[in-house]
């Protein structure tokens, strides 16, 4: 990827701390950018799943979430199709050191979401399976950081 502002370091910093597979889709016109990511679990046994679209299967799980960056003056969406929403400042951006902190979490609720579904798999007695992502905990570790260099949201 070109140099897109925050874009750019981002992709860079999830390459280097998320073990699983992602994407990233630049939506221009609404100023946000969405990041998906992908879960996978053998289904082993053949448990019947059902997904939030009403849809039974017992085939692997391909589970996806999204987080989304947006800009709060601009951007329209509607935040409960999201695992996280984050606001960035137009011509400020965000650091190398929020969008480091914010790949290394996301890992970690990936990872523990990951043993979550295992778990939900293996476990009759669990009826649902989703992510979460606490948010008290991501803005106190954010508190903490020292950010120093900006990358602003790409013009194009």
């Amino acid at each position: 990827m070109a140099k897109f502002g925050f874009l750019s370091v981002l992709e860079e910093e999830l390459d280097k701390h998320l073990n699983y597979d992602f994407a990233m889709d630049w939506d221009k016109k609404n100023h946000a950018l969405e990041v998906t990511f992908v879960l996978e679990a053998q289904n082993s046994s053949a448990i019947e799943t059902v997904d939030d679209q009403g849809e039974t299967s017992s085939e692997d799980i391909v589970f996806e979430d999204y987080v989304l960056f947006y800009n709060p003056a601009k951007s329209r969406f509607d935040a409960e199709d999201y695992l996280v929403t984050i606001p960035y400042e137009p011509k400020k951006g965000l650091s190398r050191e929020f969008l480091a902190y914010f790949a290394q979490t996301l890992n970690e609720v990936a990872t523990e979401g990951l043993s979550d579904l295992m778990d939900f798999l293996s476990d009759d007695s669990i009826e649902e399976f989703g992510l979460s992502w606490d948010a008290d905990a991501f803005e106190n570790g954010r508190a903490e950081l020292k950010e120093t260099d900006f990358y602003p949201y790409p013009r194009y």
